[in-house]
């Protein structure tokens, strides 16, 4: 008989609550959004906390890709402008600094792709496309969309989702592995 551990059960319980948010992401939200990204001149993804770390990596991964990318925030991040496309992650949708991030990308005419689990958010009303991802945000503390703690769910899905939209937009590209490879990292 096989012994499960409460952290095999746990790692059950995550993938279990990844399937069905996945089920419940419109696929036309999806293609428009993958459009959104192949139409920009520059990409700039901004989130903050665990969303922001889960942003990050999918910068790198569109960086591969070819794409001209910066996270906003850094150092070395320029000015946005008409024909970039800000992609901003935050599950409540009012996280202020992302929110003023938000407002000032339009002012500049810039598209933008808010990430969110609440579609009546401030940062949802701002967006040109509004991806939303159904999950409990870090303040939900009822169990109704996730058992994780927090905004768990809602950030490994921004991770999962963004991975899923790079692997489409890479396989419709044509490009190998080994044509992706020379863009990794050298330095470390």
């Amino acid at each position: 008989m096989e012994n499960k551990t409460n952290t095999t059960e746990y790692l059950e319980l995550i993938l279990a609550e990844q399937q069905a948010l996945a089920g419940l992401i419109d696929a036309d939200v999806l293609a428009a959004f993958e459009s959104e990204l192949q139409g920009a001149k520059r990409l700039f993804f901004a989130g903050a906390g665990r969303t922001g770390l889960a942003l990050k990596m999918a910068a790198m991964r569109f960086m591969h890709l070819g794409f001209v990318v910066h996270v906003v925030g850094e150092t070395t991040t320029p000015a946005i402008l008409e024909g970039d496309v800000l992609i901003v992650g935050s599950g409540s949708g009012t996280t202020a600094t992302l929110v003023a991030a938000a407002e000032k990308a339009k002012q500049q005419e810039a598209r933008l792709v808010a990430i969110t689990a609440d579609p009546k958010s401030k940062l949802a009303q701002l967006a040109d496309q509004c991806l939303l991802l159904p999950a409990a945000v870090k303040t939900d503390f009822g169990t109704g969309n996730s058992q994780q703690y927090a905004g768990s769910l809602f950030e490994q899905a921004v991770l999962i989702v963004l991975d899923a939209v790079f692997m489409s937009v890479w396989k419709a590209s044509g490009l190998t592995k080994e044509e992706l490879w020379p863009k990794h990292a050298n330095l470390e």
